[in-house]
């Protein structure tokens, strides 16, 4: 199952993204499924065709992590 991020890259805007497993304190890259803007557009800086991008980690500022379904679900009290 894939994760959704928001990398925040070093002197550019942040990066939409899927990783299937969150980057350890040892890796030095981050491989970013479907990147894209925030928005959902395109990046410029990239062929229209790329689907996997590899990010170097001594790039990045920070990463987000994107809430996913199962985390959503919110249990409340159901008065009868």
């Amino acid at each position: 199952m894939s994760t959704s991020i928001i990398l925040h890259i070093q002197n550019t805007e942040p990066v939409l993204g899927e990783v299937e497993e969150l980057p350890k304190l040892t890796d030095t890259m981050v491989k970013v499924s479907n990147p894209r803007q925030r928005d959902g557009k395109d990046l410029i800086f990239l062929q229209h065709n790329v689907v996997t991008v590899y990010w170097p980690v001594s790039q990045l500022n920070f990463i987000e992590i994107l809430p996913g379904e199962e985390e959503e679900e919110i249990i409340s009290f159901v008065r009868e």
